[in-house]
This record gives structure tokens, sequence and C-alpha cells, in this order.
């Protein structure tokens, strides 16, 4: 036969079979206030950091990160540490 198959599925679904919304659902939800979201989790840090790529020598980047968790903080620390000391130009 070449009668034509419907692309989605035909079946309906009753709204009432959808789930009772409790407490930890609105707990979850995101919040508006007016139009405006409200953001959740940890807020924004003053001095933000900023995500880029670059390559430094694999001894600098092993000597670094043999000393453990936290060894791109200590990398920054160093850099900031050697600011002090040198014009960055």
């Amino acid at each position: 036969m070449n009668a034509k198959q419907p692309v989605m599925p035909t079946e309906w679904h009753d709204p009432d079979d959808a789930p009772e919304l409790t407490d930890e659902f609105f707990e979850q939800a995101d919040e508006f206030v007016g139009e405006k979201l409200v953001r959740r989790g940890r807020p924004r840090a003053e001095n933000r950091k900023v995500a880029l790529t670059v390559r430094y020598d694999a001894d600098i980047v092993a000597a670094f990160r043999a000393t453990g968790q936290g060894w791109q903080s200590r990398m920054n620390a160093a850099l900031r540490d050697w600011l002090k000391t040198h014009s960055p130009a």
C-alpha cells in the first residue's frame, strides 16, 4: 500500500494525567520577579575570573599540578605576585 503514515503519533494524553505539583517542585522552580529571573546558586564574585586558552611549557604546568588540588589558583597567585615587582608591558 502507498498510504502515507502520520509523521507524529496521534495519541492524545489527558492533561489530568499530569503529576501533582508538590512543594518540592516549587522549591526547584525558577523564580521571576516581574519579568526578571531571580538566579539561584552562588552569588557572583566581586572579582570574576576570565576563561581563556593559554599555552605554558609542559614542565611549568607539571610543577604546579604536582602541588595537588588548587594548582590553578596557586598559578594565579604566582602571576599576581610577579606583577607586584614587574611591569606587565
